[in-house]
């Protein structure tokens, strides 16, 4: 149902993917509906392993709206970990590569005080401040309980805790990567 949604959204629009920073210029997306009986998948085939993260749409659903319609746009695909801190997390999702980048639209948190950042494995959308959550996310490797509340979680990996350590072992304790860590593609799965 979702993945349609964004499917007619994206067949709708006018995003001509052979223009240089097509990236960051994209329409916001409606907020899909849900159904509760499947469960969304994300998963990021990087260049140090593969990633497989159960979404949580039911608590928030314009992040995993978001998501679906970034990936189905391909817009993840051959972007980087651009900030990787070991004992912390590894952030990916601006088209620049640098940090400063977003999909040309932004929205604000959402949050249930029931999910927390108690573990590594969870799946956050990094942001600049209330309401200016776009395409970056990261993966924590550690509880980060200072998160909660200021970064909404949307997903918790069920697949490759490993390359979350692989990806961990090449950070450094100012973000930056030892090598390029790179989200060969995207996809979304329903089941």
């Amino acid at each position: 149902m979702a993945t349609e949604t964004m499917r007619e959204f994206i067949a709708q629009q006018k995003i001509d993917k052979s223009q240089p920073g097509w990236k960051t210029k994209l329409p916001k997306p409606p907020k899909a509906s849900f159904d509760p009986a499947q469960t969304y998948y994300w998963s990021l085939d990087t260049n140090v392993g593969n990633v497989k993260v159960k979404l949580l749409p039911q608590t928030a659903p314009m992040h995993v709206s978001s998501t679906i319609y970034l990936t189905e746009l391909g817009f993840y695909d051959g972007t980087a970990f651009h900030r990787v801190i070991p004992g912390f997390m590894a952030q990916g999702g601006d088209p620049l590569g640098r940090g400063t980048g977003g999909p040309g639209y932004q929205y604000a948190g959402e949050f249930d005080p029931k999910l927390k950042h108690d573990k590594g494995g969870l799946l956050s959308m990094a942001n600049a401040g209330p309401g200016t959550d776009g395409s970056q996310f990261f993966l924590t490797f550690v509880k980060t309980p200072w998160l909660d509340g200021k970064h909404t979680l949307f997903g918790e990996v069920v697949e490759g805790m490993g390359t979350l350590q692989e990806l961990e072992r090449r950070g450094s304790s100012s973000g930056q990567t030892k090598e390029e860590l790179v989200i060969r593609t995207a996809r979304i799965t329903v089941e």
